[in-house]
Order: structure tokens, then sequence, then C-alpha cells
């Protein structure tokens, strides 16, 4: 039994999937839990649990392929900068200004700038079957989140929050297509643990500076709760799977599963918060996974 779990986990497609349900859990979480938890805390302290957690299992490997890192040092700076210092710092700032309608759509537009970096800077290009798969994977995130009115997109107001989403969009882009050039033969919990180390290294004067404004957390049973998820699923085995995922399918395709964050959103908002799927939430899932299908089936 456990070998087919594992063998049903080396699915890229399934690694993929599972990391954008438990991102998507991220993005509720960092909603709700905005009052009692600073963005740049919350941030700090995701990636400290996660790198606590990573670390025993990227040790062992440190010793034999400590040298691989330094070689390739630069990218991994990079990597470790965007990936872990700013796309999901830049979600929470976002968080704390933008409407979840705003920050969705704008979330699903990651595919497409992905893609727009690949073919400008790596001169990567989608077959026909596969870019008509991403315009309609990305007309299915347009449905649910502008819930099926197209006069909700023409009414949306871009503020602060917004801003900030769009920096994270291209962010997570930018990290997306280089994970490419990450140093080759280096462990996956050495790479992760090594990007988490820049990170958090690049997150500590945020966090401190934040803590000098008087912003602290308001500790209780749901602001605890919610760093342990964070901290285990998002970043933890979240990043893992979609490491593994891009390294799999490339980044064109493994960015295409950021489209299905708007469908498990509707699940968890109809599981935890009691809100009933509609007309334009089926029409919306429909229309992503049939871009998605389009776009995997070779």
């Amino acid at each position: 039994m456990l070998k087919r779990l594992a063998h049903r986990l080396a699915n890229p497609y399934l690694l993929l999937t599972l990391t954008a349900l438990s991102w998507s859990g991220n993005m509720v979480v960092g909603r709700a839990i905005r009052g009692d938890i600073p963005p740049l805390t919350l941030a700090f302290w995701r990636w400290a649990i996660a790198f606590v957690l990573v670390l025993p299992l990227a040790l062992p490997h440190f010793r034999a392929q400590w040298p691989l890192l330094v070689k390739g040092w630069k990218p991994l700076v990079i990597l470790g900068l965007l990936g872990v210092g700013g796309y999901n710092t830049f979600a929470y700032l976002a968080l704390q200004h933008t409407s979840a309608t705003n920050a969705t759509l704008l979330n699903s537009f990651i595919p497409v700038a992905t893609i727009a970096i690949s073919w400008a800077f790596l001169g990567k290009h989608l077959r026909r079957p596969e870019a008509i798969g991403v315009i309609i994977s990305l007309c299915g995130a347009l449905t649910i989140v502008s819930r099926g009115d197209l006069a909700v997109l023409a009414h949306l107001n871009l503020n602060l929050g917004d801003v900030w989403m769009l920096v994270a969009v291209l962010d997570w882009a930018i990290y997306t297509v280089l994970l490419s050039r990450r140093p080759a033969g280096v462990h996956p919990m050495l790479m992760l643990a090594a990007t988490i180390a820049v990170g958090l290294f690049a997150l500590t004067p945020a966090y401190a500076w934040e803590l000098a404004q008087g912003r602290h957390i308001n500790v209780h049973f749901g602001s605890l709760a919610a760093l342990a998820y964070v901290g285990i699923l998002p970043s933890f085995v979240g990043y893992i799977f979609y490491n593994k995922g891009v390294a799999e399918v490339g980044p064109n395709k493994a960015s295409l599963f950021i489209h299905l964050m708007p469908v498990f959103g509707t699940l968890l908002s109809f599981l935890f918060l009691g809100e009933i799927p509609l007309w334009y939430h089926y029409l919306g899932i429909g229309l992503i996974f049939s871009g998605i299908w389009l776009t995997m089936k070779r």
C-alpha cells in the first residue's frame, strides 16, 4: 500500500494539484488571521517552522554536496529571495488591503506571466493546443472570480493591496522560470533548506522592523494553528511538491496549475464557511479542468 502511495505521489501532475490545494488554504488563512498576525511576522514564522522541519532531512546531504551549493550560490540566493523571501510576503501584504476577489484574480495571471517570461528570456514556446488550453483555463479562473459577470472585472479598482499582489505575481513567475537554473546535483531537501535560509536571512530585518512598530502576534489557539498550517503544508510540503513538479514538466505547464486555486478556494469556502457554490463556480471549474487537460494531454 505504501509503495502504491509513493508511486502515485511520483506523478508530477498530482504533486502540482496538491500544491495548489495547500496554497489555496494559505490564501484563506492569510486573509482570515490578518488581524491577529502581522504580514511580515506571518512570513517569518511560516518559514522558520518550515526550516525546522526540513533541516533534519537536509543535513545528511550537506557534507557531500556543500561544494555544489558554493558553486551555484548565485541562482541559489536569487531563488531564496524570490521564492521564500518574496512571494508570500508580498501576498500577505496584499491581503491586508485588498479583497479576496482581487487577490485571486491577480494571482490567476501567474501562468500568463510565467509563459511570457519563458518566451522572452528562454525562447520557450507553447504548441497551439497548449496555448489554447492556457487561455481556456484562464477564462475559467476569471469566470469564478468575476462571479460570472464581466462587469465585475470592469469595475475592479486597483489599490495598494492589488499593487502588492502584482509584485507577488511577477516574483513567482520569475522564480518558476529560474528553477531550471538551480544548482545541479543538489538533493531537493538540501536545496529547499538552503533557499529557506536565504529567505529567512532577508526576512529577519523586516520582521524586526515590524516588531519595533509594536505589531505582535495575538496569541490564541486559532493563530497558533494558522502558523502551524502555513509552516507545514504550504511552505514545507507545498514547495517540495512544486519544485519537483516544475523539474518534471517545466515551468509553463507547472504554472498552469495555479488556475486550480480559485477552484479549491471555492471548495474550501463551501466546506469551512458554508458558502454554497453557484452556477459560475461549476462553469469556471469545468473550463479550468478542460484547459489543463488540453495542455497536458500530450
